[in-house]
């Protein structure tokens, strides 16, 4: 229940701007976590989550890796805890993740410097992600089964 919360929570900030605790709680609600001020607080802290200058001079929270860290354990515990299975279909790399996963899933693809994807589109548990080439494809799925594999 953690980790999903933590995914859900990684999703919430990097698609809103999201000022408060108050704030993160509300849409956690919204998704159907029963969370407190002290365990949102608690996750901020275990996630690393920093507050950054948004538009307009709101502040907002944001993942270290999302103000210029490297790619960070959290992404791929988050890939390895989401993810069901993947196949490639010429250059399209359609991955299989747990129901309601495949956003928070595929955000952490975004910040594991997969170069090898232009983009991608995530359902409730479906990703499909365009990758350059065939070969990349390719590459990439084997890269990616390295960190599925890994203890």
């Amino acid at each position: 229940m953690k980790s999903t919360r933590h995914a859900k929570i990684l999703e919430i900030i990097h698609q809103n701007d999201i000022e408060t605790q108050e704030e993160l709680s509300d849409y956690l609600r919204k998704e159907g976590f029963q969370v407190t001020q002290a365990t949102v607080s608690r996750d901020i802290r275990e996630l690393k989550l920093t507050k950054v200058a948004g538009e307009r001079g709101r502040q907002k929270y944001a993942s270290l890796s999302e103000v210029g860290s490297d790619m960070t354990e959290k992404y791929v515990r988050v890939f390895k805890e989401g993810f069901r299975s993947m196949d490639t279909a010429q250059n399209l790399l359609v991955v299989k993740t747990v129901s309601g996963m495949a956003m928070a899933v595929a955000a952490a693809l975004d910040h594991m410097q997969c170069d090898e994807i232009v983009g991608s589109i995530a359902g409730d548990d479906t990703i499909m992600c365009a990758v350059r080439t065939t070969e990349d494809a390719g590459r990439l799925m084997l890269r990616l089964r390295r960190f599925i594999d890994e203890p």
